[in-house]
């Protein structure tokens, strides 16, 4: 699952650009049991039975927002038994039959438990070991939040209301498809068959093998037999739907959309067939499936865009289809690189899976790195390996609080799973991987990671067989830094203690301590540190800093600790080469640019040097720099600007420092597209008007307003940006307007979009109405909830208090799974200490110790936010007042 929806924890402190013991050893094979997390955890089945096979036949009623089902599994018993217990969540079981290999079929009866989401079967006599039929007949709901089996409701480009289904099984919930072991180290093989409307598209992780006229307009589907795999990898969907296909090698792949839109996939298309080849030769296993598609899903979920379902990949439109009247540059990297996550997820998460979701970084944080690598070997234009940096600074905002955790975490709920898909688990993940791979060498990682995918295919694993393989292709030491940063939390803080320049060298000593934004007294952490340094233009040198250590660096002057910023640290240099580097900036490799702008804000914010050397190196970038590192230094200004709201006047000393600076960048490059411009323009472009516009800037403003006054002008890449600025100064009139605008727009990808920028407005009257707005019909069920998490962002206060006091109405709006974490990132980005009170009261009162993590994490941030914004108000105040 490509990143979810994370809250940038210290927003309006920091720019993010927006994404334990080993457990189980196995999957169960017969005879056997997997292991895991002691006996007695909410969260797992009793161990003892292990099912190798599941046959499963299901009529879905769209109209009626219900299935029934029946199942035959192949089940094998290791021991004696006084009941089978399966996962289920909102099924109910109307019969339960027993066969051995040997003997006449029992009956049995099923007791739910819906607290533990399991059904219990007792058939009056302990089970004995041996082989078994299970045969289960049961009904359940289909969802209209993305749970299980939902539905998603739409117009098509004829303006018809549609109705498609769909399914969402990670983490927990293949369990309210099918009665089942739904945990990821009992593997299976699958048998899916569906009755379906005769007209309609049914989708499922394999080919469809028959097709049978069942009469009375419905027909009965069957697919093809499925590989050994986790049961929250499989897939189901129905409707109306379109198929267009390419080859790629021996392997069909495909995007399925609904009628008439294939041709907006066709990004996504020819990324799929443009990367598989690469996939295939990287980890050395060929895509073992006839056919892999892209399923594109009307509406949005605020909490994830995609899920990795083995050959059939489901992605909400938004993340996955192009339409020219507003798609911006950045949105269609985005979609390319989505489909590059989920893609790399066939092998590694599906392939070979995580035993417990302990692990599940194994899945998303290797995901997330070859998403990067692979864009960046077949897209070299968009420079994809500078946005390691933002990926590292958004897993570093969480790991700089007391609140965070390890990269492998220990989970025993539910809920614990559905929280572990955060900044640590996607982007502390890949930052590690990029980390080590630099360590290993490109080609000792490749051979390692084609060694554990060979090892474990159809398996499960934990994280010390891939460190364990990295290193037995020849990258001697790495388990010992893998284990440093993934088995514990936090960010080393790499100092410079001193730099001496002698004979044409400089000889650095340096000293590791431990980065923290709100615990800075306590005894710092340790780790086997790989620092790679050099001095500008000199070669690099490499040292592992175990708590004090000297290098010495080729040639003098300004020098880089983290050079090329593979490592996972911070770097906090002595004030004068800090200066240093902001007068030899221009002769930095753009990803060192990109990464000292990152970390010295970062270091400023958190008190460690004075947020005026980071303004500093901010200042020095100049408008001849590269496109994409230009692209960063809006957000270092817009967090300024949010730093300094309680003094406008202050407020606007930034504005017109931002204008002074950027703006001629902007005119430069212009407000549209030209030809032969720069890969990195449009994303330059989109970065200036968007942070100009929302301060305020007098031209980007009037220029949003000559274009919402003529709406021919509107179309094109910054739609939607235009429309964001439009909607925050929007007055009541302004505001119906747009209302109007979504409400007759001809699509579902277009109207979502705009209904949720009615959320943005500053006027705390409009907020309201957007409120109001979201609980009716009006905008669709999975659109309301973006509307309210754009109040949130602009008054969270508002929205919190509004949830709060529509709690039912809104939890029916947003996926089962997040519900614990929904009410943290709505209030999240709040400097109000009443909103760190709120959020702890409505924790006490909801939520148990183990699902109020991120409401704790939100808490830390705002009072860190508070904190930093009280002690820099002076000195940003002072650095703004003298820039002309």
């Amino acid at each position: 699952m490509p990143l979810k929806t994370i809250l940038p924890l210290l927003i309006a402190a920091a720019p993010v650009a927006i994404a334990a013991p080993a457990l189980a050893q196995s999957a169960p094979t017969p005879g056997s049991m997997p292991t895991g997390p002691a006996a007695g955890i909410t969260s797992q089945l009793p161990r003892g039975a292990a099912p190798s096979h599941y046959a499963i036949r299901v009529t879905p009623d769209a109209a009626n927002l219900k299935f029934s089902g029946k199942v035959t599994i192949d089940v094998s018993v290791a021991t004696v038994l006084p009941t089978l217990v399966l996962n289920a969540a909102d099924l109910t079981v109307s019969s339960v039959m027993l066969t051995p290999a040997k003997g006449k079929a029992i009956k049995g009866t099923a007791k739910i438990d819906a607290d533990a989401q399991t059904v219990s079967l007792d058939f009056g006599k302990p089970v004995q070991p041996g082989s078994y039929k299970l045969d289960i007949v049961y009904a359940g709901v289909i969802n209209q939040q993305a749970n299980g089996l939902f539905a998603l409701d739409y117009t098509d480009n004829a303006g018809a209301a549609k109705r498609a289904l769909f399914t969402q099984f990670e983490a927990p919930d293949a369990r309210r498809f099918v009665p089942s072991w739904d945990e990821p180290s009992y593997k299976a093989t699958f048998d899916l068959s569906a009755v379906v409307p005769a007209d309609q598209l049914a989708v499922g992780n394999m080919p469809v093998k028959t097709s049978k006229d069942m009469g009375g307009g419905k027909k009965l589907v069957t697919f093809g037999t499925s590989p050994k795999m986790s049961s929250y990898l499989l897939f189901f969907g129905l409707g109306e739907l379109d198929r267009a296909t390419k080859m790629a090698g021996n392997t069909e792949v495909g995007v399925i959309t609904g009628k008439g839109n294939t041709g907006k996939a066709q990004l996504a298309l020819d990324a799929s067939a443009s990367i598989l080849p690469y996939y295939n030769d990287y980890f050395g296993v060929p895509y073992p499936l006839p056919k892999l598609d892209n399923v594109a899903g009307p509406g949005q979920s605020q909490f994830f865009s995609a899920m990795e379902n083995w050959g059939a990949i489901f992605t909400f439109e938004r993340a996955l289809l192009v339409d020219p009247r507003f798609t911006s540059e950045a949105t269609k990297r985005r979609i390319y690189e989505t489909v590059a996550h989920e893609m790399a997820h066939q092998w590694f998460g599906d392939l070979v899976t995580m035993a417990w979701w302990d692990d599940l970084w194994l899945n998303e944080g290797f995901a997330s790195w070859m998403a990067t690598k692979v864009t960046d070997k077949l897209q070299p234009d968009w420079e994809m390996l500078l946005t390691r940096v933002d990926g590292r600074e958004a897993a570093m905002s969480l790991d700089s609080l007391a609140t965070t955790h390890a990269v492998v975490q220990k989970i025993t709920t539910v809920d614990q799973v559905n929280q572990a898909f955060d900044a640590i688990t996607y982007q502390k993940g890949e930052a590690v991987i990029t980390m080590l791979e630099g360590y290993a060498g490109e080609d000792a990682w490749k051979a390692g990671i084609q060694a554990y995918m060979k090892a474990h295919a159809y398996g499960n694993t934990v994280t010390d067989d891939l460190w364990k393989s990295v290193e037995g292709a020849g990258a001697t030491g790495l388990v010992s830094i893998a284990h440093d940063f993934t088995s514990q939390p936090g960010i080393p803080l790499v100092t410079v203690d001193s730099a001496v320049c002698k004979g044409g060298s400089t000889v650095l000593t340096l000293s590791q301590g431990e980065f923290s934004r709100d615990q800075k007294s306590k005894t710092p952490l340790r780790w086997n540190v790989p620092v790679k340094a050099q001095t500008i233009g000199g070669e690099a040198q490499r040292l592992i800093l175990q708590g004090k250590g000297t290098v010495t660096l080729p040639g003098c002057g300004a020098y880089v600790v983290n050079a090329g910023q593979t490592g996972y640290y911070r770097s906090l240099y002595p004030a004068a080469n800090v200066k240093a580097l902001a007068k030899d900036f221009t002769r930095l490799a753009s990803i060192d640019q990109t990464g000292l702008l990152a970390d010295n804000f970062q270091l400023g914010l958190g008190g460690y040097q004075p947020i005026g050397l980071a303004m500093d190196l901010v200042d020095a970038v100049p408008a001849t720099a590269s496109p994409a590192v230009l692209a960063e230094v809006p957000e270092y200004i817009s967090s300024a600007y949010d730093m300094l709201e309680s003094d406008k006047a202050a407020q606007a000393k930034v504005a017109a420092y931002g204008s002074a600076k950027l703006g001629p960048v902007l005119a430069d490059i212009g407000y549209d597209v030209k030809p032969g411009e720069a890969a990195q323009a449009p994303v330059l472009r989109q970065a200036l008007v968007a942070t100009l516009g929302d301060m305020g800037d007098k031209t980007v403003v009037a220029e949003a307003n000559r274009r919402f006054a003529q709406p021919a002008l509107l179309d094109g890449p910054l739609r939607n940006t235009w429309l964001s600025i439009i909607a925050k100064n929007a007055d009541q009139a302004t505001w119906d307007k747009l209302r109007a605008m979504a409400k007759g727009a001809t699509t579902d990808l277009e109207k979502s979009s705009t209904y949720a920028l009615l959320g943005g407005a500053k006027d705390e009257k409009l907020a309201a109405q957007a409120l109001d707005l979201a609980l009716t019909d009006e905008p669709g069920k999975t659109t309301s909830a973006a509307i309210i998490s754009a109040v949130g962002y602009e008054h969270p206060m508002m929205a919190v208090d509004y949830v709060l006091a529509h709690r039912a109405q809104y939890e029916a709006l947003i996926d089962v799974s997040a519900r614990s974490q929904a009410l943290a990132r709505l209030g999240g980005g709040s400097a109000d200490p009443a909103m760190a009170t709120k959020l702890d009261a409505y924790a006490t009162q909801y939520l148990t110790p183990e699902s109020r993590k991120v409401v704790d994490r939100a808490i830390s941030a705002i009072k860190t936010r508070i904190e930093t914004r009280g002690r820099l108000q002076a000195p940003l105040t002072a650095w703004f007042a003298g820039r002309k």
